[in-house]
C-alpha cells in the first residue's frame, strides 16, 4: 500500500488495536527503584521496576532527554519482564562526561549498564537519538535477540541543524502537553553548552550504515505525524536491517512511545514474542490507539494531586541528585498512571506510596 493511499486515510474499525490486551493485565509492579552505574568517571541512573530474573527492557531515550519519557511505556512492558530506564550523562541532571563525546560513547555506557546488571539478552529500546546509541550496541553483540527503534533519527536529508529543527517544531504541534512539559525540563536540566556538544554528534551518526550489521530483529516505530522521522526514511531503514519489521502508530508524532504507550508496549511485547507479522516494508502497517489517555480531568482527586506532585519532586530530585526522592517520585507517578490507563495495582503498594509522597491524602488514597 503506497503513501498516497495512507496520507489522510481513516484507519478502518477492523484495523489492529494492539492496546486491547492490556485490560486484562496482572497486578502491575509500581515500586521504583533508583541506581546508579559508574561509567568513565561520572555514571548513568537506572530506574528499575519489576522482578529481576526474566528477561529485561532497557529503554534509552533520546537527546537532552531524561527517561521519564518512558513513564507511560515502563508499566507496561513491566507486566512482561523487569524494566530499566536510563539517564545517560550530561541528561537528566548526571554529570556529563568529561573531554570528548560521540554516539560510541553513549553505546560504551549502555554496554557497562547491561554488564554490571548482569543482563542476558535485554531488549534494548531506543527513542531518537537513543535509536542511534542502541543501533551502536546492538552492532557490537550480535548475540542479542530484539530491538526496538522508536523514532529514529536522522535521514541524510535533514543532516543539518536548520532542518532537523524546522521538522521538530513541526511533529512537535502534534504532541501532548506533557511531552513538552518533559522537553522543557529536561532540556533545563541538560543545558545549552552540553546539547550544543551532542547535537552534531547525533546529527552526523550514519546509522543507515551502522543497522547493516545489526544481527537482532528490529521493530521499527514511527508516529504518524512525525516530521522528523518521514516514512520514506524508516523504510529505507528497514531495507538496510537484516531483519526489520516496520509499524506506524496513527496519531503519534515523535514521541509516540508516550502519548501512544499503549499500542507501542503492545507492539514491543509481541515483537518480543514471535507474535509481529512482517509484511514487507513496503505495507508499513498502521497501527491505533485508543486507550492511552492523557487528560488529569479523568483522574481522581488522589491521582491528579499525585502526578502534579510527583512532578515537581522528581524534578527537584534530579536537579540535586537525590535518588530517594526520585524513586518516590516516579513511584508515585506510576501509581497514578496505572490506574488512569486500567492497569490493576496491588492496593497495598499504592497505600504505601500514597503515604510516602502526599501523607496529607491519608484519609483518601483509593482513585475515584
Amino acid at each position: 500500500m503506497n503513501d498516497e493511499h495512507h496520507q489522510g486515510q481513516r484507519v478502518p474499525a477492523g484495523a489492529p488495536d494492539p492496546a486491547a490486551e492490556l485490560a486484562r493485565a496482572e497486578d502491575a509492579d509500581v515500586q521504583v527503584q533508583v541506581d546508579r552505574i559508574a561509567v568513565d568517571h561520572t555514571y548513568v541512573r537506572v530506574s528499575s521496576i519489576g522482578e529481576p530474573g526474566e528477561r529485561a527492557f532497557v529503554l534509552v531515550a533520546g537527546l537532552g532527554i531524561a527517561s521519564t519519557y518512558y513513564e507511560r511505556l515502563a508499566p507496561h512492558l513491566n507486566e512482561n519482564g523487569p524494566v530499566h530506564a536510563l539517564d545517560l550523562p550530561g541528561f537528566a541532571g548526571v554529570p556529563r562526561f568529561r573531554g570528548g563525546v560521540s554516539i560510541e560513547r553513549y553505546a560504551d555506557a549502555v554496554e557497562k549498564v547491561i554488564d554490571d546488571l548482569r543482563l542476558q539478552d535485554p531488549v534494548l529500546i531506543g527513542h531518537s537519538m537513543g535509536t542511534q546509541v542502541v543501533v551502536e550496541v546492538a552492532a557490537r553483540r550480535p548475540d542479542l535477540s530484539d530491538v526496538v527503534l522508536i523514532s529514529p533519527v536522522l535521514d541524510p536529508s535533514a543532516r543539518s541543524i536548520p532542518t532537523a529543527a524546522l521538522r521538530f517544531l513541526r511533529s512537535a504541534v502534534h504532541e501532548p502537553a506533557a511531552v513538552r512539559w518533559h522537553a522543557i525540563t529536561a532540556y533545563a536540566l541538560c543545558g545549552w553548552h552540553w546539547f550544543r556538544k551532542v547535537l552534531p554528534k547525533m546529527i552526523a551518526y550514519p546509522i543507515e550504515d551502522r543497522v547493516a550489521d545489526v544481527r537482532a530483529h528490529t521493530l521499527v516505530v514511527r508516529g504518524e505525524h512525525d516530521a522528523l522521522v518521514p516514512r520514506a526514511w524508516v523504510r529505507q531503514l528497514a531495507r538496510a536491517l537484516p531483519y526489520g519489521v516496520l509499524r506506524e502508530v496513527v496519531g503519534g508524532a515523535h514521541s509516540v512511545m508516550h502519548a501512544q504507550a499503549d499500542a507501542v508496549a503492545q507492539l514491543a511485547v509481541a515483537h518480543v514474542d514471535g507474535r509481529l507479522p512482517d509484511r514487507g516494508v513496503s505495507s508499513l502497517q498502521r497501527v491505533r490507539d485508543d486507550s492511552t489517555a492523557t487528560d488529569l480531568d479523568r483522574l481522581g482527586a488522589t491521582d491528579r494531586w499525585l502526578v502534579v506532585k510527583s512532578r515537581f519532586m522528581e524534578l527537584f530530585g534530579m536537579a540535586t541528585g537525590d535518588d530517594e526522592q526520585l524513586e518516590a517520585a516516579k513511584s508515585a507517578h506510576a501509581v497514578a498512571m496505572a490506574d488512569h490507563d486500567g492497569i490493576p495495582v496491588d492496593p497495598r503498594e499504592r497505600d504505601e506510596v500514597v503515604e510516602t509522597v502526599a501523607p496529607e491524602r491519608d484519609g483518601d488514597r483509593r482513585p475515584f
